[in-house]
């Protein structure tokens, strides 16, 4: 199987429709044994999803801008295995005041907490792992991404965010090579994830990715994401690092651009205020 005897951690898992659990149940079929983590008031959420996979997950606690969860993720995790072989970055989160719309009004503050959440996570979790991936003789990180070399309407200091992530990844990929670690990221086209339910007017995403994508898009289906994202935590991907891999229908390589997009969104407010009057 393609991660026979891989140790992974599993970051981002609440509900059992989000990315991250989808990845971590594709990786347990593939013969992989699985951590998760959960956080504050969806930790219990994370643990219900966690009896759901083919084989009930243990769920650590990870508020990644918690130096000490960090470190005691660490020592369970050292406890437990001795060595990470994996491990999956799916943890993003930008204020309601930074989204739909609020780019040119946006705080400093709620754009530092984008970007701190998001894309400089990505290097706290790397790092904190990488004695246990030297341990292991190497591995893989993975984050999941959206392609932000479009600007899309409502995505805002989220989509600079992902930019960022982007450029973590791509020094990460530097600094940790001698490591024999990989750095890679999955682009995945929108899903309806819980996460999802936060970005203003989602439903426009998913018109234009149906319209646009040459294999088509389905929203509802995690599979192709979850797929990808344990290739890339294998050894399949030996010689791949600092890359970014679409799973999106194929929609970045023939987009029209967001301008449709955006007409929709001013269509739909227009709709939405006549209805109001």
């Amino acid at each position: 199987m393609l991660l026979e005897g891989k140790r992974l951690l599993i970051t981002g898992v609440l509900t059992d429709d989000s990315i991250a659990w989808h990845a971590a149940r594709v990786a347990q079929e593939e013969g992989a044994e699985v951590v998760l983590t959960g956080f504050g008031r969806g930790l219990r959420l994370t643990q219900r999803s966690a009896r759901r996979l083919p084989n009930e997950a243990e769920v650590i606690e990870l508020d990644i801008n918690n130096q000490e969860q960090v470190d005691a993720m660490v020592a369970r995790l050292d406890a437990k295995w001795g060595g990470v072989d994996g491990a999956l970055h799916a943890i993003a989160f930008a204020p309601a005041d930074a989204l739909g719309g609020s780019f040119l009004e946006a705080p400093a503050e709620s754009a530092a907490t984008a970007f701190v959440t998001s894309a400089f996570s990505y290097k706290t979790m790397t790092v904190a792992l990488r004695p246990l991936f030297v341990k292991a003789g190497g591995g893989a990180v993975v984050a999941l991404d959206f392609d932000n070399s479009q600007a899309f309407p409502m995505y805002d200091w989220m989509g600079v965010a992902k930019m960022a992530l982007q450029s973590v990844n791509r020094y990460l990929a530097f600094y940790l090579g001698d490591d024999r670690i990989r750095a890679n990221l999955v682009a995945a086209g929108p899903l309806g994830t819980v996460a999802a339910k936060s970005i203003p007017h989602f439903d426009l995403f998913d018109i234009a990715w149906r319209d646009q994508a040459p294999l088509g898009w389905n929203v509802f289906d995690p599979d192709p994401v979850a797929r990808m994202i344990c290739v890339l935590l294998s050894d399949w991907s030996m010689a791949t690092t600092g890359e970014i891999v679409h799973v999106d229908g194929g929609f970045h390589a023939v987009s029209m651009g967001t301008g449709a997009i955006y007409i929709e969104q001013q269509e739909a407010e227009r709709r939405r205020a006549e209805e109001q009057q």
